[in-house]
């Protein structure tokens, strides 16, 4: 059967079974609670979900296996550095200020692999704030996801990001580099609600404060603002996708740099993940960070796949931009391995 389970707004979890409907179109989600996943190419799956508990009890999930071998990767450490320096060289140039240069880690999934039972052991051994783990082969959805971040949270008109720039094992070890990208961002973020929000209304909320994470430590910024009375879904995710920490400033440029550099697609990784209710006003989107999903391939092999990436500036040094990567993705690799106690990084 169709199963969801998500993070919920005030903190708690909510779990989801059965399919009503599937669509690709925003426009049909005006009633019911919704399953939903943008890839950060733009592509909507949204999956109306027929029974929905807010107070969940425990229920049997099957123990993960671990995926054992070697991934590979999109971009390898040299290729990375390349990336690195194009976009150093843009922004010398003035075409760009910062830009999110990603890298895909892909492998072939075992027909074994149950993303129930990843999203329960990501929740176990890297608990994140916008977890959420989506198990509907028949819309082309299965995903595990262990965000830290909000690309979008509503309370009726209320909505709220709260981007995420600036990574380090320790509060001690952030740059100044860190807090200039955070504050770039927030900017965007500022200037993408605004074209959705009453005059007036869009404010920081947080100016880069500091969050522990399993084995790291991010910079996060809260921006909100009151939405118009006539603003759509469709208007408000046109605004505002793909997010700002995940693309860049300027965000066209720096869309185009990532079209340039990256050679795969992104798809859930980067987008957004989450739910819509759309009878309650309310919404928790995360940013697709720190996630797994599984992709089939025309051939019909079944491929698991995980993103990790780093933020590029002026002040960017190529191998410390590869280090951050492997640092984000060290602690859930070692999950997805089976390797639970004693991980590290993230």
């Amino acid at each position: 059967m169709a199963w969801a389970r998500f993070s919920s707004l005030d903190g708690g979890v909510i779990e989801a079974t059965g399919v009503e409907a599937v669509t690709s179109d925003i426009d049909d989600v005006t009633s019911g609670f919704w399953a939903v996943v943008i890839t950060f190419e733009g592509r909507l799956t949204a999956v109306r979900m027929a029974s929905v508990d807010r107070d969940p009890s425990p229920t049997g999930v099957p123990d993960w296996t671990g995926v054992q071998g070697e991934w590979a990767t999109s971009l390898d450490d040299t290729a990375y550095v390349a990336g690195v320096e194009e976009i150093r060289e843009r922004i010398a140039r003035g075409t760009v200020y910062q830009v999110n240069l990603c890298r895909v880690l892909s492998r072939a999934a075992e027909p074994r692999v149950s993303m129930r039972a990843l999203g329960n052991l990501l929740a176990q051994g890297n608990p994140a704030p916008y977890a959420a783990t989506i198990d509907i082969p028949e819309a082309g959805l299965e995903v595990a996801c262990a965000s830290p971040e909000a690309y979008l949270t509503r309370r009726g008109s209320t909505v709220t990001s709260s981007p995420i720039k600036g990574t380090a094992q320790t509060a001690e070890n952030m740059l100044p580099k860190d807090y200039a990208e955070n504050v770039m961002i927030v900017d965007l973020v500022r200037n993408d609600l605004q074209h959705v929000c009453r005059p007036g209304t869009v404010r920081v909320d947080h100016l880069c404060r500091l969050e522990q994470h399993p084995g790291l430590v991010h910079l996060v910024s809260d921006v909100s603002g009151e939405l118009r009375e006539d603003a759509t879904w469709r208007e408000l995710l046109d605004a505002s996708f793909p997010p700002g920490s995940v693309s860049g400033a300027p965000k066209h440029t720096a869309l185009r740099a990532i079209d340039d550099l990256e050679p795969v697609p992104r798809g859930p990784y980067c987008g957004a993940v989450g739910w819509i209710d759309a009878d309650r006003d309310e919404a928790l989107l995360a940013v697709g960070i720190r996630t797994f999903w599984v992709d089939e391939e025309p051939s019909g092999e079944r491929v698991l796949r995980f993103g990790t990436g780093a933020g590029i500036t002026w002040g960017s040094h190529a191998r410390g931009e590869v280090r951050e990567t492997e640092l984000k993705a060290r602690r859930l690799m070692a999950l997805a391995r089976g390797q639970v106690a004693g991980s590290a990084g993230s």
